[in-house]
């Protein structure tokens, strides 16, 4: 077991990443390593495509759900627009995992605003470490795109000191098993990932 330090977590999609799914394996792995979590969500039309974002605290003791701006060691984003939207909430020595996909909010869909360029580099300044995921382009999620959010979770587990161990342990009590194959690897890719 890893010795007890806070870490907070941002985790931010739109609609039907998984997002929520992300957040509770997070709390999950880190309750098996002896941890205090709490998790708070909000949820902006999810539905339709709008913005999710889950807030996880892990600490000894933890006393509030929410990330205070500027506070958050982690942030995955499964959407560049979402890393640049909650970047107020990274801490300058946080680390953001960011997937370059791109799914263009109504403004950019209805013609009155154009989708930014080069978000992953305005990032940069804000971080002291990102790690950007062209996470469709890899196996398995090329072929399972809906595994996406594990691939940026095994990035996320290997940046930590909570053991492997933990992170499966949580992800088969959370993962319907007729989806947990398919995820693991997704999961291993992660892992592996290198940038």
């Amino acid at each position: 077991m890893a010795a007890i330090k806070k870490s907070d977590f941002l985790i931010a999609g739109v609609g039907g990443q998984g997002t929520l799914l992300t957040g509770k394996i997070i709390a999950a792995a880190a309750q098996l390593e002896g941890y205090d979590t709490k998790t708070s969500e909000t949820h902006g039309m999810a539905q339709r495509g709008g913005s999710v974002v889950i807030h996880v605290r892990a600490g000894r003791k933890v006393y509030a759900p929410l990330v205070p701006p500027g506070e958050a060691d982690y942030l995955i984003a499964f959407e560049k627009l979402e890393a640049l939207r909650f970047l107020p909430w990274l801490s300058p020595q946080g680390t953001v995992i960011v997937n370059r996909q791109v799914i263009n909010p109504l403004p950019v869909l209805t013609g009155k605003e154009s989708y930014p360029q080069g978000i992953t580099e305005a990032l940069e300044p804000y971080a002291r470490r990102v790690i950007p995921v062209n996470a469709r382009e890899l196996d398995p999620v090329r072929r399972h795109p809906r595994t996406a959010n594990l691939l940026l979770l095994g990035i996320l587990a290997r940046q930590m000191d909570y053991p492997r161990e933990s992170w499966l342990r949580a992800a088969e009590e959370l993962i319907p098993s007729r989806h947990l194959q398919v995820n693991r690897l997704a999961f291993d890719a992660g892992w592996e990932y290198q940038k």
